[in-house]
């Protein structure tokens, strides 16, 4: 399924991952998955991305918006390759990507950026 995925940059300071957490829950936001990496690039999938982008614009974020691919899979070993395969085989590389599960959720969320979410989704039925 398409997603939008809200992308910001983060200070490099104490608290400010909390900040933006803290945000979103005041503004009622649930994130779905999120990544952060070493230079501060925090991308994330939540349920109401007009919300959340809205709120973090208020604080001074500069946020982009872009579609992303999210799969969904049953959270035991291997589930993922079949999803992965698909993709590979409609020849669409894969630029990033992120997930996340509890030890005992029977589903994890993966997200995938790719050059054409749309066209992703369509070859792949994903």
């Amino acid at each position: 399924m398409i997603r939008v995925e809200i992308s910001l940059r983060l200070p490099n300071n104490a608290g400010a991952l909390a900040g933006v957490w803290q945000l979103l829950a005041d503004e009622r936001v649930n994130v779905i998955a999120m990544a952060l990496d070493a230079s501060a690039r925090l991308r994330i999938v939540v349920d109401n991305h007009v919300r959340a982008a809205a709120a973090l614009r208020e604080r001074r974020h500069q946020v982009t918006k872009g579609d992303v691919l999210m799969v969904v899979v049953p959270n035991t070993p291997g589930a993922l390759a079949g999803a992965l395969r698909l993709v590979a085989d409609a020849g669409i590389n894969v630029e990033y990507a992120y997930s996340g599960a509890g030890d005992t959720a029977s589903t994890a969320t993966v997200v995938l950026g790719v050059d054409n979410p749309m066209r992703a989704s369509a070859m792949t039925g994903l």
